[in-house]
């Protein structure tokens, strides 16, 4: 007979025993962060610090991310009330979301973390959370979060979302001197940051080799990472930095070049991931054109050749413009042709089989939709004018 498999009774412990003994600790409003600081120097009798050494557990609410963090997971409207502590991790995690709802954006990363999040219960935590501990202004303590923020949310929201009693508990390890080298691996490892989270990584390796580090009184994030365009650059920086980002040096500097974008741009380009590509297109243009183009890049899902397109097109084009309450360009030619290109691009990748089920279910969609008869007449109005231009083509 099989043994019985056992049943886990806190989706996140991997571990038996009871749960170390720790004081409740808040989130503080200003702590160095534990990436780009060593380890804090502490005045601990020998018996606490061998307490702290030996931990292997903790509740989210005894940690706290780091906020420089080149890889930014908490929406910007977020933030501030996190990191100055008018907000715990779990009231954070509760209006993200509730934001997730509105903005698909936010909905592809909450989902991420809730899918992380509930393979705990399957695989448990295969990795653990690192860092280091810091002192508060009060004397207490809280664990400064060097690598694994991506649990430390999955674990938050999917408490919230399921409503537990209880804190979940994290496995954590402590380092003595966390590093930025350390934080950006993870993130490469973990998940491909987007274009502007490569962008910091690389500004947060040449800070941190030049002995930069963050300013907790700097309102905005992105103010740290923008340093680095004001900084010479010393001689054999960008090989140190090729084996960590696994790029050449100029790919790393189209990546800084990013950072030229407002913060709301910044931000917008981070939660959809846009391409570097299409930031380049976008940052190629006047400064007064960005945030339409970059909103028409994510609204209708551009190349950067489309983007090219549009910003090279005459100024009677865009009068669509003044009317759009959004302040985004509408060229429905554009937007058309760029759908069935991202259409032909998905079926023509799969091979037969599944390319008749995804067909088979594209037709059932558009029969329960109610739209199949004017798409019929479309589609058919469409063939037949390809094919006189094909024909015109070949003679």
């Amino acid at each position: 007979m099989a043994p019985a498999q056992r049943k886990r009774s806190n989706a996140f412990d991997d571990f038996s025993g009871g749960e170390p003994t720790q004081p409740a600790i808040s989130t503080p409003a200003a702590v160095q962060p534990a990436a780009t600081s060593p380890a804090p120097t502490v005045d601990l009798n020998r018996s606490t610090l061998a307490q702290v050494e030996r931990i292997e557990r903790l509740k989210p609410s005894q940690m706290l991310p780091d906020r420089f963090q080149p890889r930014r997971l908490l929406p910007a409207q977020l933030r501030t009330a996190f990191y100055s502590g008018q907000i715990d991790c779990y009231r954070a995690a509760s209006e993200w979301l509730s934001l997730s709802k509105t903005d698909s954006g936010l909905r592809a990363e909450v989902e991420r973390l809730l899918a992380m999040g509930e393979s705990f219960d399957e695989h448990g935590q295969i990795k653990p959370i690192t860092g280091s501990w810091g002192a508060l202004p009060d004397g207490r303590y809280i664990f400064m979060i060097e690598t694994g923020e991506r649990r430390f949310w999955a674990a938050c929201l999917r408490s919230v979302r399921d409503r537990l009693s209880e804190e979940p508990l994290l496995r954590v390890e402590v380092v003595p001197r966390p590093t930025r080298q350390r934080q950006v691996l993870e993130n490469r490892h973990s998940e491909p940051p987007s274009a502007v989270g490569q962008a910091c990584e690389v500004a947060s390796l040449i800070l941190a080799e030049q002995g930069i580090l963050p300013d907790l009184a700097v309102a905005d994030e992105f103010d740290y990472f923008r340093q680095v365009r004001s900084q010479r650059m010393p001689v054999g920086m960008w090989d140190k930095l090729t084996p960590v980002m696994q790029l050449t040096r100029p790919r790393m500097v189209q990546l800084l070049n990013i950072l030229q974008l407002t913060t709301p741009l910044l931000d917008l380009a981070d939660r959809y991931r846009l391409p570097e590509r299409v930031l380049r297109e976008v940052l190629a243009l006047p400064r007064e054109n960005w945030e339409r183009l970059l909103k028409a890049a994510i609204q209708d899902q551009l190349t950067s050749d489309e983007v090219a397109g549009l910003g090279a097109a005459p100024v009677s084009n865009r009068s669509a413009a003044s009317t759009n309450p959004q302040g985004v360009p509408f060229y429905p030619g554009r937007v058309g042709a760029s759908g069935l290109r991202r259409f032909a691009n998905a079926i023509t990748q799969l091979d037969e089989i599944s390319q008749a089920q995804a067909l088979d279910e594209i037709a059932d969609l558009l029969v329960i939709s109610g739209q199949a008869d004017g798409l019929l007449f479309l589609l058919g109005e469409l063939a037949r004018l390809v094919q006189v231009r094909l024909d015109a083509r070949r003679r």
